[in-house]
């Protein structure tokens, strides 16, 4: 009997030391990350691909360790709503929302699922956070909110003898509602005449640029999801009457507008992998962790639509040139 008691041990501890040694000594998990994309256009590209690259650099590899599921919506609200009821069918352990309108809706859905946003440039008028310092639920993120005063100053120094700025926006996008409010604010202040035209789909982004470069010397576009993926649309009104376009962030200027004093995308969307990192390591909550926001902005400028429209670009501003 003590003989069968001590095979019966030996069996348990060779095959205990088996399941250890699988696992190298440690308590391994895979992690399930969903990510819900508003549409496809340069600047959420770059968040995308700068959140997966974060992760890997930290040792979270999709499929290894991690699995991660990347749905975008194409700009469509019913496609939000499918992607974030499978997601939390699912349940993913944390869940990325790349826009406003994609953190809203997952937002929506649970209230459990750690989420975190990027792209999105108030989380409390969004309410999608109590405070930035604290956000209270389970949400946190960063914050793409662009220097909208110093882009009105850049669009000024480049076109001194404008006399109205028109804005062009997705009336139904809550960050773009904010930045042309800012953006009124900031031309009204240094003596400049305000016009505007919003849209609520990319179908009347034509005829909205066309209504409004007769009205302006100008134009400031904010990183707007609806104008972000139509910018050679808008290119191709403003190419021909000449009209210089501001835009929110470098991808809409690589895309067709002259210029930019933006957020760098891919650099914004690694921070917020950089938090998701504190998450599956249990270091940190999204309650408590306050909504961070860009390190830095850079110039850019297209030389190529510089030259189509005429614009002289300034001796200190030439280093920010590009050409595609």
């Amino acid at each position: 009997m003590r003989k069968l008691f001590v095979v019966i041990l030996f069996c348990v501890l060779i095959i205990s030391g088996c399941s250890i040694g699988s696992t190298g000594g440690t308590d391994k998990e895979t992690y399930s990350i969903g990510i819900i994309q508003l549409v496809e256009h340069v600047a959420l590209d770059s968040a995308r691909e700068g959140f997966i690259d974060a992760l890997k650099d930290n040792g979270y590899v999709d499929g290894q360790n991690i699995t991660i599921d990347v749905q975008n919506a194409q700009g469509d609200q019913s496609n939000l709503s499918t992607i974030s009821d499978r997601f939390v069918s699912n349940k993913a352990d944390l869940i990325l929302g790349i826009a406003t309108p994609a953190v809203q809706s997952i937002a929506g859905k649970t209230s459990k699922i750690p989420i975190l946003g990027t792209a999105v440039t108030d989380y409390v008028v969004a309410k999608l956070a109590d405070s930035n310092e604290a956000p209270g639920g389970n949400v946190s993120g960063t914050t793409d909110m662009n220097p909208v005063k110093e882009q009105i100053d850049l669009l000024v120094k480049l076109v001194p003898d404008a006399k109205t700025v028109g804005v062009l926006y997705n009336s139904s996008e809550d960050n773009s509602i904010l930045q042309a409010k800012m953006a009124k604010e900031a031309v009204e202040t240094i003596g400049l005449s305000y016009v505007e035209v919003t849209v609520t789909n990319t179908n009347e982004v034509q005829q909205a640029t066309q209504s409004i470069v007769d009205k302006c010397d100008a134009i400031y576009i904010p990183t707007d999801n609806t104008f972000a993926s139509s910018m050679p649309v808008v290119h191709g009104v403003t190419s021909q009457s000449k009209t210089p376009v501001i835009c929110g962030e470098s991808g809409m200027v690589k895309s067709g507008g002259l210029a930019t004093l933006g957020i760098n995308y891919y650099d914004l969307g690694y921070q917020t992998g950089l938090m998701a990192i504190k998450i599956l390591k249990g270091e940190a909550e999204p309650s408590s962790m306050p909504i961070e926001s860009a390190s830095g902005f850079d110039f850019a400028i297209n030389g190529k639509v510089a030259d189509e429209i005429g614009i002289e670009i300034p001796d200190d501003l030439k280093e920010y040139i590009f050409y595609e």
